[in-house]
């Protein structure tokens, strides 16, 4: 058995789990996550910027005194859309290497959705047919899966935070608005998803922030729970009337919906309209709903690293901003 922690540098959050794995069992010990915005202004400018960094690097401060206090053996921290498309991301990701111990590792849009359908898949078996939805703020990286591995995958680039900055401006965002954000997710899909893997599907996993948000609300519940809302079955239609919920209310009154993180109401409407433009490509009418994700696959990938050892500053350490 080995004691391990994960930290997945995202687009929107920064999240932390603390597990005990064994033989590919995961046993959860500690699970955080944090709205960190890290991807704050990347779609325009390309860069990451300086106060989203800050952000993140408290959190990581927070997250590596946890790490030490339950006695983790080794950490691998998984960089996805942001890092990816920010032309300072390999140099934050040195930095972090060397300022915290971590190892880490930044991913293509091919290696996050298999880490995605490795985390998915730790404790479950898939149906034939099945795909899995993983929304995130840079990517959405969608997996149809078959019993014995992956069918097909893809990375698209829409994620919450991006279609937010691209599209919703108003406050609430306006029709016209939600329409264009809608169909800039229906074009995407069409080109970018076979038909024959459309043709194919018969159900559909939801994982990460953004399903796992509208399944509470969905679920009326005035604090988030984890084991209530994993296995939860999110049906199109209440998937629809929450985000008509969501996007009729300024943020203000968004941030006051439980149990929904004030600091992801901000995005949650962009999320929420690729989900169900993206079971209406599918043609599913609802999807279960999975706390187990990218992040568990990336625990599972931590047990697996070398010991640590001691050595130089990665190069780039300390040049990002």
């Amino acid at each position: 058995m080995a004691r391990v922690a994960a930290v997945d540098i995202g687009t929107n959050s920064t999240r932390l789990l603390v597990a005990d794995v064994d033989a590919g069992r995961i046993a959860d010990l500690e699970h955080q996550t944090r709205i960190t915005r890290l991807g704050e202004g990347v779609d325009t400018r390309r860069r990451l910027l300086p106060v989203p960094i800050a952000r993140v690097r408290n959190v990581l401060s927070d997250f590596r005194r946890t790490i030490e206090d339950l006695g983790a053996e080794r950490t691998l921290a998984i960089a996805t859309s942001a890092i990816r498309d920010a032309e300072n991301g390999e140099a934050f990701l040195g930095e972090i290497e060397w300022s915290y111990g971590f190892a880490t590792r930044l991913l293509s849009g091919h290696d996050e959705a298999l880490l995605m359908f490795r985390g998915v898949t730790a404790e479950r078996d898939l149906d034939a047919g099945t795909v899995i939805i993983d929304i995130g703020g840079g990517s959405t990286e969608l997996v149809a899966a078959e019993p014995d591995g992956v069918r097909w995958h893809e990375s698209l680039d829409i994620g919450s935070v991006r279609l937010t900055e691209r599209f919703l401006h108003g406050d609430p965002p306006t029709r016209e608005e939600l329409d264009a954000c809608a169909g800039a997710v229906q074009a995407l899909l069409a080109e970018r998803v076979p038909e024959e893997i459309r043709d194919a599907t018969k159900s559909a996993i939801g994982v990460a922030g953004t399903i796992t948000s509208i399944a509470g609300l969905a679920l009326g519940l005035e604090e988030y729970d984890r084991e209530r809302v994993h296995g939860f079955v999110l049906t199109a239609e209440a998937l629809s009337e929450q985000l008509d919920r969501l996007a009729a209310v300024p943020l203000a009154e968004r941030r006051e919906l439980r149990p929904l993180d004030p600091d992801r109401a901000p995005v949650i409407v962009a999320g929420a309209v690729i989900a169900r433009e993206a079971l209406a490509f599918l043609g599913v009418d609802a999807l279960t709903v999975s706390e187990r994700d990218i992040l568990d696959g990336a625990v599972l990938a931590a047990a697996e690293l070398p010991e640590q050892e001691e050595g130089a500053a990665p190069p780039g350490a300390y040049t990002c901003c």
